[in-house]
């Protein structure tokens, strides 16, 4: 095997497939990064079971020649040494060549690697996702999805389920729904599918968070195809597989409350920074629990009272509010992720009691929603 590729498009690729790849792999292959040369391209891998990431570079793309002298053949590389050799080479382009020892030689300039590779051959097989139901979504509006919902899985294996993002296609409406029973995140979009729908698909936030990180933030479109233990995100030059999680997600729907005794709409930076400064001083608190009371129509105040350190209060203007007064106390972390999840100039907020869990929404929109659960303060 031989080639020559442009240096800055082996790292971006590098990059991605790491992603994929643990040091602590059951199956000792697997801490490899496995490289073939076709005479299209080149095609980088990196998998742990879990997350299989395959990025592909053309040989020529928008006129643009990238990978050039090409002798077919595959091998796996080291991935503890690779990266780091590929990213601080001198020149813009490199050449990397296989003998029938494995013996992999990196050359860019008067630098010259050689490292032992291992048989492509003994690299498992990446499960094939072959399946008619597929859809379409531009990848900015999947990065959306995926941001505006994963911080709120769990991070409790005691129950593995909520450790992922439910994905539910019905009515040609897709929806993400994230929930560590404390508080949960949902979003949904409009969609044709022609057709096609599914429940119960629960991808592991960590796949998803890794997905989010590789993809670039354009309007092209992600193919996105499912089966029954399999999830494959596709784009142009990147296929992202991932395994999904066993056993049936709790019905969310139910535990969104249908109507509201109190109802506070404000601008979500002010709220923002108001929460985040009562914040500081329930650092050191369990739950970093903030209260919030209702004064009047205008005005609403942000509090948070530590024993030991001391106590803030904070008068901050609100848009409206209507219906009963209010007194309630929430975890600051899970108020502030929800809030800054949401994408909007102004927030309705809406209350069922101090001790019910709320809403959170944009002011001009359904499509996006955080629930949080109050905090019972003695």
């Amino acid at each position: 095997m031989k080639f020559v590729i442009q240096r800055n498009r082996l790292v971006d690729s590098v990059q991605d497939v790491m992603k994929a790849i643990s040091s602590r792999a059951a199956v000792p292959i697997l801490t490899g990064i496995k490289i073939e040369a076709k005479k299209h391209g080149i095609t980088l891998t990196g998998s742990d079971s879990d997350i299989s990431i395959e990025s592909y570079i053309p040989n020529e793309q928008d006129g643009e020649t990238h990978v050039e002298q090409i002798i077919e053949g595959s091998i796996v590389i080291d991935a503890r040494y690779f990266p780091d050799i590929i990213r601080k080479l001198p020149e813009n382009t490199v050449e990397i060549s296989v003998n029938d020892q494995l013996l992999v030689t990196i050359r860019s300039g008067k630098a010259e690697f050689n490292l032992n590779g291992l048989d492509a051959n003994e690299y498992p097989l990446l499960p094939e996702v072959q399946t008619e139901d597929s859809f379409t979504i531009p990848i900015d509006l999947l990065k959306y999805m995926i941001s505006q919902t994963v911080f709120a899985v769990s991070t409790m294996e005691t129950r593995p389920i909520l450790t992922g993002v439910n994905m539910t296609l019905k009515d040609n409406r897709l929806n993400f729904t994230a929930t560590d029973s404390h508080r949960l995140a949902s979003r949904h979009i409009p969609i044709d599918t022609n057709g096609l729908e599914f429940s119960n698909v629960v991808v592991p936030g960590k796949s998803l968070n890794e997905l989010n990180k590789i993809l670039d933030e354009t309007e092209e479109l992600v193919e996105i195809s499912v089966t029954a233990n399999q999830i494959l995100f596709k784009s142009k030059h990147l296929n992202f597989m991932s395994r999904l999680l066993e056993g049936n997600y709790p019905e969310t729907s139910r535990l969104i409350p249908t109507q509201s005794k109190t109802t506070i709409n404000a601008n979500t930076k002010e709220l923002i920074q108001a929460i985040d400064r009562a914040s500081l001083l329930a650092r050191d608190e369990r739950n970093n629990v903030v209260r919030l009371s209702t004064i009047n129509e205008q005005l609403i105040e942000i509090m948070s009272n530590s024993p030991e350190i001391g106590h803030v209060e904070e008068e901050i203007p609100i848009k409206s509010f209507q219906g009963e007064e209010l007194n309630i106390s929430f975890s600051s972390k899970y108020m502030l992720e929800g809030l800054r999840a949401i994408h909007s100039d102004e927030v309705s907020i809406e209350f069922t009691g101090a001790m019910r869990p709320f809403i959170i929404r944009p002011i001009d929109g359904e499509e996006v929603l955080q629930l949080i659960l109050p905090v019972r303060t003695y």
